[in-house]
């Protein structure tokens, strides 16, 4: 490999299934396994599947109803949490060999590592340490995992994504010269990392249906189709990639926020969706004091339950700068009630707070009555002191009991996914 770095893009294989798998002692690649909530119905979509299954035609994110009657397999209902501790047993291996500055978690079951300095110390060519790694994973949690390497963080990803599907070891490997000569042709472009089907579907207007395409392209023709992401997506084209482990560590976002989302079990009514809403802004604000931020900026998501897949959108700007619910929640539902067609029924919601700032921005207009701010705080760190030492569903709301509400429930979901604790 040619290049003055290397990187690994490390990624356990069908990561939620394979848990299922190692908790009940099967194999993975031997055994016809699914994760999903069977009590959703046919019609829940699988979070994972074992190779296996993959092997026999059954796509990734596949609904039950879609898995052939004459298949047997198994349905292992979704554990977040146990799922989230292999994750950190994982991540422990690796800080075994590796410092902290040096990963990046991209995702719950894949890291970018950069490895350069590494390989030195321990005397192994980059192969090598990436099967070490591996080998490691596999011996101590019978997790098998796949890796990308490259000369920069793009090619690693592109030889995970990629070229490590079709080797037998499960390796990827890639630098400026062999990715050219790989997979300057490899169709579709969809493969590649952040390349869209909107991207896809713009360059096909123009005749391009590969990197090399792109690489060979009037670029100011990309930059007039695609304005400042034109630049890297030509970059990608030739393999480069300017981003290094030391800036994804240095990076901070200038605006920060709290988004909250969740698809119903049913379609709900318009006042059942109400509902909702309160109990989001209320969930919302428990984040928001609990991590220091308060904010004047409120969105709301609504998604209809027809076949309309686009979210309408209602924004909130208060004369206030906080995080107590008794100050948002009037605005909120007129808010929801302006934005929302009340004779559609509902089946998404979302509720954004937005450019959030310090508690050092707290403030008030002048008729605000501070001793009953200060009444509203205690009454709040108290609720979230009792939810962190007995759990979320410990205090509830009158409204968390109404025939709609989802709290309870979603108390007990991860990524809104079960948890795995009863």
């Amino acid at each position: 490999m040619q290049g003055n770095r290397v990187y690994f893009v490390i990624d356990m294989k069908t990561f939620f299934a394979s848990v299922e798998c190692a908790e009940r002692g099967l194999d993975p690649f031997e055994t016809n396994l699914v994760v999903a909530d069977s009590s959703r119905g046919e019609g829940t979509i699988c979070l994972a599947i074992t190779p296996k299954l993959k092997e026999q035609g059954i796509h990734n994110r596949c609904r039950l109803f879609e898995i052939p009657k004459g298949i047997e397999y198994i349905v292992a209902k979704p554990q977040m949490k146990k799922y989230i501790e292999y994750a950190s047993e994982i991540y422990g291996i690796y800080l075994k060999y590796i410092d902290k500055n040096d990963i990046h978690v991209y995702s719950i079951d894949e890291c970018f590592i950069d490895a350069t300095d590494y390989l030195k110390l321990y005397k192994l060519g980059a192969k090598e340490f990436a099967v070490k790694l591996m080998r490691e994973i596999k011996e101590s949690l019978h997790i098998p995992s796949s890796a990308g390497i490259g000369t920069n963080m793009y090619l690693a990803k592109i030889a995970l994504d990629i070229t490590a599907k079709h080797s037998s070891d499960f390796i990827g490997l890639l630098d400026e010269n062999t990715y050219k000569e790989k997979l300057w042709h490899h169709r579709p472009i969809t493969d590649f990392w952040q390349v869209s089907r909107g991207t896809e579907e713009r360059l096909r207007k123009h005749g391009i249906y590969d990197m090399y395409g792109v690489a060979h392209a009037n670029e100011d023709m990309l930059y007039k189709e695609f304005g400042i992401n034109a630049e890297l997506l030509i970059d990608h084209a030739w393999g480069r990639e300017s981003c290094t482990m030391a800036d994804i560590k240095n990076y901070k976002t200038k605006k920060k926020s709290i988004s909250n989302m969740q698809v119903l079990p049913k379609n709900y009514d318009f006042s059942a969706g109400e509902t909702i809403i309160k109990e989001m802004l209320q969930n919302g604000c428990y984040s928001l004091y609990k991590n220091g931020y308060v904010t004047d900026l409120l969105h709301i998501y609504i998604g209809y339950g027809d076949r309309d897949k686009e979210f309408i959108k209602g924004s909130l700007r208060l004369n206030v700068m906080t995080n107590l619910y008794s100050f948002m929640e009037k605005k909120a539902i007129e808010l929801y009630r302006k934005t929302v067609d009340s004779s559609r029924m509902i089946r998404r919601i979302g509720i954004d707070f937005c450019e959030l700032q310090d508690m050092s921005h707290e403030m008030y207009d002048m008729f605000t009555d501070m001793d009953r701010v200060k009444k509203e705080k205690r009454l709040v760190e108290s609720v979230l002191a009792i939810k962190e030492k007995f759990g979320g569903n410990s205090m509830l709301k009158g409204i968390d009991f109404q025939e709609n509400a989802t709290q309870i429930e979603r108390n007990k979901l991860i990524g809104g996914h079960n948890s795995g604790e009863s």
